[in-house]
């Protein structure tokens, strides 16, 4: 099997989120997608300001409906500073015998030299990274080993961000999430 996992913080989900699941899903033929929210990123700090609980909830919201995408608590569950490496080595002994491919925003390519022990990671899992269609990254790591698939996709300059930002202003997250996040969002007064 081909499995997919994109991580994040999900602080909260949006639809750059999940557009960026779907065109990786189809465009690698991929049997299973998990989204694998972190308890808190390495290399973004301050990134994550609600609760891992209201982080899934807002996941199970946002994608309950789509049998496609499943979500990984591991990071989660673990806590502390979410190292990829950590997370590939947790999947690859879940999944001994399936090719496993962490997905990456392309902005990410030139940062990979900066992820931890890069080169044990190279080895266990494949790297999609998405690009914007006629837009090509330059830059491409210098890793032995290192496995990249482009995938173009339909990116959205949506961050999680300006969302808690906009939330904070009282202007509106229609269109940008789904409504059960919206609807999350407002009933426990996130990002007030």
């Amino acid at each position: 099997m081909k499995i997919g996992f994109l991580g994040g913080s999900f602080d909260p989900v949006h639809f750059g989120h999940l557009i960026a699941a779907q065109d990786a899903y189809e465009q690698h033929k991929l049997d299973r997608l998990f989204l694998v929210p972190a308890a808190q990123a390495p290399l973004k700090s301050n990134d994550v300001q609600t609760s891992a609980e209201d982080r899934w909830q807002m996941l199970q919201a946002a994608c309950e409906w789509d049998r496609r995408l499943e979500i990984a608590d591991f990071e989660l569950r673990k806590g502390g500073t979410s190292y990829t490496i950590d997370s590939a080595r947790h999947f690859r002994a879940q999944f001994p015998g399936d090719e496993l491919f962490w997905i990456i925003g392309g902005d990410q390519l030139p940062l990979l030299h900066r992820w931890k022990e890069m080169a044990e990671l190279a080895r266990l899992v494949e790297f999609i990274f998405l690009e914007r269609p006629g837009h090509p990254s330059k830059a491409r790591p210098e890793f032995t080993g290192l496995r990249l698939h482009r995938c173009d996709g339909h990116l959205i300059e949506i961050s999680s961000s300006e969302l808690r930002q906009r939330v904070k202003e009282g202007r509106s997250l229609n269109y940008f999430c789904p409504q059960k996040v919206i609807a999350y969002i407002e009933d426990k007064k996130l990002y007030r």
